[in-house]
């Protein structure tokens, strides 16, 4: 808040504890998606993500005929293990990067001729990885130049067996690949050296698990065998990227947050910035059965140097909190970052810019200084990780305003309500201008 001491908490008086209401994980529903799709008998997935990715998401997998439907609180996907049960189809994925890398693997599974296409944001975005390894699976696909979208696939089952994939700028890759595999004939053993995002293979293979294919992950191999997954009703719990926003509110607030459904139990990567990150600077933080507790310190601590390779989506909101740290906070391995919604490291970095706070970045790392940040138009990028990540230094930084508040839809159309209720239920003034422009 204006005249405090950069690092200096917003408080005045003694914590206060709101629970925030974060929706489901995209990353588990895009996941509990494609495994209901191939599962014996129709899954109910509950609590969904109701947001502009998992819709689109759901959408192309009923243009490849598995019937969805979408309820309030229910989606119900009835399965067919062998595969897509149409013989055409167009599956628009939107911005959606999780459905366009997940949707040509299962397509390929089935028997006809599949178009894949997305938004010219999406387009952009490499899949240049996942083509080499489907082609060396003999799948046949037709790629626009460069590799990109939009891909045709001309579906007539995979026989699987052994293929090598380069993960190192998105993890999405071989998660589509295991998730199709055990529909493959033969299985699938995939070599994919230091993939970038590790955590989100894992919780691939742990929820491939839990409905019923177990795999092996040795060294930088995955073996999965073929087999059928097992339709049953699935909690979807909530965002581990998106609570990280409340989570660093609390952090520079000196207030307390609670989110409930996370816990201990998570498969989600993410939530390690609230365990491991927020403690290096001064956070207290409470993992439960089901819940993750926040208290932010009356004076945040630097955390150094962080290497966030593995949680390169909590990148942004770190770097949007660094400013109020007692030194410069420096972020490295996250090069992967440039290709996704937008390049992200000169999202970030262009926007705290804007706001006065000094910057260095490189082609895998970006440093930020403490500072006083001072209101200024974000442009957004359409990327509605830099809008939610902003908006946490919006709390302590009056007249943040956004050229495009609206992109958080992707993930949580909710998304300026929900900071809003939290930023009044611990007594802070909010600038509603920045979710109106």
């Amino acid at each position: 808040m204006p005249g405090r001491l950069p690092g200096e908490a917003c408080m005045t008086s003694a914590p206060r504890t709101v629970v925030a209401r974060v929706p489901g994980s995209k990353s588990v529903m895009a996941r509990a998606l494609v495994i209901a799709a191939l599962a014996e008998g129709t899954t109910r997935l509950v609590a969904p993500l109701v947001a502009a990715d998992t819709v689109a998401f759901a959408e192309g997998m009923r243009s490849l005929g598995f019937p969805v439907i979408r309820e309030p609180d229910v989606w119900s996907v009835t399965g067919d293990p062998a595969g897509p049960p149409a013989t055409e189809a167009t599956v628009w994925c939107h911005d959606s990067g999780t459905a366009a890398r997940f949707v040509p693997a299962l397509a390929a599974l089935g028997s006809g001729r599949y178009v894949i296409d997305a938004s010219a944001q999406m387009r952009a975005r490499p899949m240049g990885s996942l083509l080499t390894a489907m082609r060396g699976l003999d799948v046949r696909v037709d790629a626009a130049v460069g590799g990109g979208l939009p891909w045709v696939v001309h579906g007539s089952g995979v026989a699987g067996g052994a293929i090598e994939v380069d993960a190192g700028a998105s993890s999405q890759y071989l998660s589509a690949l295991c998730l199709s595999a055990p529909a493959m004939r033969h299985g699938l053993t995939v070599r994919a050296p230091n993939p970038v995002s590790a955590p989100y293979v894992h919780l691939t293979l742990t929820m491939m698990r839990q409905f019923g294919v177990e795999s092996s992950w040795q060294d930088s191999t995955i073996t999965v065998p073929p087999g059928t997954y097992q339709a049953q009703e699935y909690q979807i719990e909530p965002d581990a990227s998106t609570a990280s926003y409340f989570f660093a509110a609390a952090a520079v607030t000196g207030n307390t947050v609670t989110v409930p459904g996370l816990g201990r139990r998570s498969s989600q990567g993410d939530l390690r910035f609230a365990t491991e990150v927020l403690p290096t600077m001064g956070c207290r933080v409470e993992v439960g059965d089901n819940s993750v507790t926040v208290t932010g310190p009356t004076r945040l601590r630097s955390p150094g140097t962080v290497a966030m390779r593995d949680i390169s989506d909590t990148m942004m909101t770190l770097a949007a909190i660094a400013p109020f740290a007692d030194a410069p906070t420096r972020i490295t391995d996250v090069a992967n970052c440039r290709l996704k919604e937008s390049d992200r490291i000169d999202a970030i970095t262009t926007a705290l810019t804007a706001c006065g706070v000094s910057t260095r970045s490189g082609p895998d790392w970006l440093e930020i200084d403490p500072g006083v940040p001072t209101g200024a138009l974000v442009r957004t990028r359409s990327d509605h990780r830099i809008a939610m990540s902003m908006s946490v230094t919006g709390l302590r930084t009056p007249a943040i305003e956004f050229d495009e508040p609206s992109c958080v839809d992707k993930t949580f159309p909710q998304f300026h309500e929900e900071f809003a209720a939290l930023a009044r239920g611990w007594g802070l003034p909010l600038d509603e201008r920045r979710n109106s422009v």
